[in-house]
Order: structure tokens, then sequence, then C-alpha cells
């Protein structure tokens, strides 16, 4: 009988997020990663907090609308908790038991950062929301581009800004103590990239961590 759905791979997919601060340069590690594993053979899926999904993508633009601007923390942690749900279940979870490599530009760490440090609701209380929204799941790497917020807001005049972006200077100090944090927490997913760094040398380290992982997936790297 032919299969009508995804034909399981020999191994169970990899989820690796990307996580920074404003203008760190996260999104641009993404494509060249993407380019390069597609170059190489290796099947990528790329998916976005808030967002990813039908329903993901209408809270996100409810999220960074600039009309949102009188939206309280505990919304706004609900809210990314909501599509971060519904990410993982019709998404995330599916293409790692596929086999695929998921590429996800932000997840349950950001809201550590935004949310527990930026707004103030603490690490622990969001810990817990992260847990539930996930089920539990973790990433097996997480790049973490660190870049001064001086530098960071710097690079934001070259595009279009939303409601978290045209937040004050304090709060994306604390979003960036929060990142500092987590590269400090000795988790052993967490990879750490000098975000001040070319580009080019930033997808060259990653690209090297990768390939230390040893899994099947990654055979061509």
């Amino acid at each position: 009988m032919t299969p009508t759905g995804p034909v399981a791979k020999p191994h169970r997919g990899l989820l690796i997020t990307f996580e920074g601060p404003e203008g760190s340069g996260k999104t641009t590690l993404i494509d060249a990663l993407t380019e390069e594993l597609s170059r190489r053979g290796c099947e990528s899926l790329r998916l976005r907090e808030p967002g990813g999904t039908p329903i993901g993508e209408r809270v996100r633009a409810i999220l960074l609308d600039l009309a949102s601007r009188d939206m309280c923390a505990e919304t706004e942690l609900l809210l990314m908790e909501a599509s971060r749900a519904q990410l993982v279940r019709e998404k995330i979870n599916p293409a790692l038991e596929a086999g695929f490599i998921v590429l996800c530009d932000r997840f349950a760490d950001a809201s550590t950062a935004y949310q527990g440090f930026g707004r103030g609701l603490g690490d622990k209380l969001v810990e817990r929301y992260n847990k539930f929204a996930t089920g539990g799941l973790q990433p097996d790497l997480t790049f973490l581009c660190l870049l001064p917020p001086a530098e960071g807001r710097a690079r934001l005049k070259q595009r279009t800004t939303d409601r978290l972006d045209r937040e004050d200077h304090d709060f994306h100090d604390r979003v960036y103590e929060g990142y500092q944090a987590l590269a400090a927490s000795g988790q052993p997913r967490m990879v750490v990239l000098d975000a001040s760094r070319p580009p080019r040398a930033v997808c060259e380290e990653a690209l090297g961590h990768l390939a230390r992982l040893e899994h099947g997936l990654l055979k061509f790297l």
C-alpha cells in the first residue's frame, strides 16, 4: 500500500533554535545556514516565532502591531505561549518525527529574555508557561547571537520596526541581560556567537558546531 503521509526517515529530526536581541543578525544566520544545508543535501524546515502556522501568524500580527502598545505583560506572555503551543503541535513535532532539521527563529528562550527579564515577569514563571506550551520539548542546539543593545539599535535603523523594536532602551537592556543570563547558564545546547563579527564568520562557526553534533542527518557537513 502506498503511504499517504510523510515517509519516516531513519533518524528523528533535529530542532535548532536561533536567539538574540533585536538587530543581532540571527535571521541573517538562518538564511545562510538554510542555504548551506540545502546545498549539502540536508532537508530542513524553517519556522519563526511568534507565527509559523496560520493561527500563529494571526497572533503575531496582534503582538507586533503598533496599535497594541497598551498590551500588558501578562497578555503578551500568554499570546506568545499560545502561538508556541500551536507551532509545536502543528509543525515542529510532525517535522521531527519525519526526520527533518527544524530551524526556528526564536523559541522558548525568547520568552525568558523578553517577558521574563524585559517585562519583569521573572524567569521561573516564564519557565512554567514555556514547559506547558512546548510539552517539555527542548532544542537540540540553540545558537545565541549576542550583540550589545546599542549596536543592535544602530542596525535597526535599516529596517521597518514593530512594537517590540520600538520599546525604550531600558527594556532592550533588560532583554540583553536575560540573554546574557542564558549564555551563562551552562546549558550544553547553548552556543553563544559573537554577533559583532561579519556574517560569514558567524555562519562558519555555526556550521562547525552543527558538524560536531554527529547526527546522521548532518553526515554531509
